[in-house]
C-alpha cells in the first residue's frame, strides 16, 4: 500500500508540473492570465475608439499580444491615424502601439 502512495505522490507531482508549464508563457505564446488580460486591453482600445467621434470603429481592428496593441485597417485621414494611436496609447495597460492602419 505504501508503494501505491508513492506512485500516486510521483504522478501528482508530475501532473501538477505540466499543468504549470502548461500555462507559462514564451516568447510566442501567451499564459493564460497573459491571454484574458490583453482581451480586456483590446476591450478597452475598442471602446475608447467608439468614444472618440471622429474615428469609426469598424474600420479599426485591435489586436492584443503581451501588452502590445496592434491597430490595423482603412482609414480615411492621416489625422484619424494619429488619433486612434493616442486614444490607444491612453488605455491603461498597452505597452505600446504598433500601427498598421493604411488610408483609404
Amino acid at each position: 500500500m505504501k508503494q501505491v502512495s508513492k506512485y500516486f505522490s510521483i504522478f501528482f507531482m508530475v501532473f501538477a508540473l505540466f499543468s504549470v508549464v502548461a500555462c507559462s508563457s514564451t516568447h510566442k505564446q501567451e499564459g493564460t492570465g497573459e491571454y484574458v488580460d490583453d482581451t480586456v486591453i483590446t476591450t478597452k482600445v475598442k471602446a475608447a475608439i467608439l468614444q472618440e467621434p471622429t474615428l469609426k470603429v469598424a474600420e479599426i481592428n485591435v489586436e492584443t499580444f503581451k501588452g502590445v496593441v496592434q491597430l490595423s485597417g482603412f482609414v480615411a485621414s492621416q489625422a484619424d491615424i494619429n488619433t486612434a494611436v493616442r486614444v490607444a496609447a491612453g488605455v491603461g495597460g498597452v505597452k505600446s502601439v504598433k500601427n498598421d492602419m493604411r488610408l483609404k
